[in-house]
């Protein structure tokens, strides 16, 4: 087991892996931008480091920082959190090239999965179903309209390096087509380095379901259940649940395996997401892999009793995973909701202001996720998520209530936050049915007057 783990990251993330560490008696090392001075995850872990000004490219991004920072303090492991360096395949080949773990996948598999083309041949060719589209990158707009003739509209043109649904165009005319992949191409490029661009069939309405997995290095891999991400803004979730109100225990065990196929087809260790499209006849397609721990990973905590995060430090630093995780069975229902730092009035403004006060909920089967504190000076830097509130119920019916009733206790005095628009959510009717899909939030009305 690993003595000292330098952990690359800030925020709710950093503090979740110190307490893991703290439980599994691993040392801890923080680092910090001179903007995260005060920020709680210097204060709680073993010692810290700063590591540059507040920029992320200054800071967490500094590869050289990070790695000079392991070796001056002996860290023997470097955990990357989510986000920032996660899944950046030069760091983790940097860390190997150092002699210090890096807690996630290599560089090779993280360039294989990261490369969706490439992901999608490795997922069909282990049997997982997968949407119908281009073999490999599309060689010109031309190619792609032939395509998307044959296949039928709607089609999606995707960016082979994307992610937060930047390099994407869905196309309903052929028409479109020569149009659209220029403008994908040319945002994919921008935004990273790669303008190679893949068409599939467009799933008109989807759902959208992970499944959660760990895997060992004796090749033991396990699904621990579904998480509904289905509600989401701009790509970007904002509530989780588990189990789907969907997903019936047939289909569970059927998509729990063949995550688990893709898995074991690339000798995957440690803690990922296979991530599907789920349709409304009942079938589900393979969308991408997360080769790292995720935001949401809690909801899962919560309905298998599993703590993920020690899981994943035990799976790299070699230890075999407990054989009844293959029989675990999903207890009651969990929900997440991300609270942000934003004005869901004013199209969810970023709003990184001094927080006066703050008044975390409590009381059974409520947890909170968070890094925040009354004086804390929210910086303008980085991503805009202060807490992750977190419950545990019977039921769906009662984790909704319960929902409910925590965020009515959740007081942060100074910034505008999402908790206000997450009680109207919670409390739409297609929500509390489960009758919603990616495109819910398109059509969902806040009211402001309400809060």
């Amino acid at each position: 087991m690993y003595k000292k783990i330098l952990i690359a990251n800030r925020g709710e993330i950093a503090l979740r892996v110190i307490r893991a560490c703290r439980e599994m008696g691993i040392k801890s090392v923080a680092v910090f931008s001179e903007a995260d001075e005060l920020s709680l995850h210097t204060k709680f872990a073993d010692e810290a480091v700063c590591i540059g000004p507040g920029p992320s490219n200054l800071s967490y991004l500094n590869t050289q920082a990070i790695l000079t920072a392991a070796e001056v303090t002996n860290a023997d492991a470097i955990h990357p959190g989510y986000g920032f360096l996660a899944e950046n395949a030069d760091f983790a080949d940097m860390c190997a090239n150092h002699s210090i773990d890096f807690i996630g996948p290599d560089g090779r598999m993280i360039d294989s999965m990261g490369d969706k083309a490439s992901a999608k041949e490795t997922m069909k060719a282990a049997g997982v179903p997968v949407i119908p589209g281009s073999e490999g990158i599309l060689s010109s707009a031309e190619e792609a309209r032939e395509m998307a003739d044959e296949m039928g509209y709607p089609v999606i043109l995707k960016a082979t390096a994307g992610g937060g649904g930047r390099g994407m165009r869905v196309v309903y005319r052929g028409e479109d087509v020569a149009m659209f992949y220029g403008m994908a191409q040319a945002e994919s490029g921008t935004a990273f380095g790669n303008d190679g661009l893949y068409l599939e069939k467009y799933i008109e309405n989807p759902r959208h379901i992970e499944v959660q997995l760990l895997g060992d290095s004796q090749g033991n891999v396990y699904s621990l259940g579904e998480r509904e991400c289905s509600i989401q803004r701009r790509h970007q979730k904002l509530l989780e649940e588990s189990p789907s109100p969907v997903v019936s225990e047939a289909l569970r065990r059927e998509m729990g395996e063949a995550a688990v196929a893709g898995a074991k087809r690339v000798n995957y260790v440690g803690a990922g997401t296979i991530e599907f499209l789920l349709d409304k006849h009942g079938k589900f397609y393979f969308m991408e892999m997360n080769t790292r721990i995720q935001v949401e990973h809690t909801v899962s905590e919560e309905v298998t009793g599993y703590d993920i995060l020690k899981g994943q430090i035990a799976c790299h630093a070699g230890e075999v995973l407990p054989d009844w995780l293959g029989d675990m069975k999903l207890r009651g229902h969990s929900i997440e909701c991300r609270i942000n730092a934003e004005d869901p009035a004013k199209n969810f403004r970023p709003s990184p202001l001094l927080i006066e006060s703050v008044h975390f909920p409590g009381g059974r089967g409520v947890r909170v996720d968070s890094h925040i504190y009354s004086g804390y000076q929210i910086p303008p830097h980085y991503d805009s998520m202060l807490a992750k509130l977190v419950v545990h119920g019977h039921d769906r019916e009662e984790a909704i209530d319960r929902m409910i009733g925590a965020l009515k206790e959740f007081i942060i005095e100074g910034p505008k936050t999402t908790i206000p628009f997450h009680i109207q959510l919670l409390e739409n009717n297609k929500v509390r049915k489960g009758n919603f899909d990616t495109h819910f939030l398109e059509s969902f009305k806040y009211d402001p007057n309400r809060e």
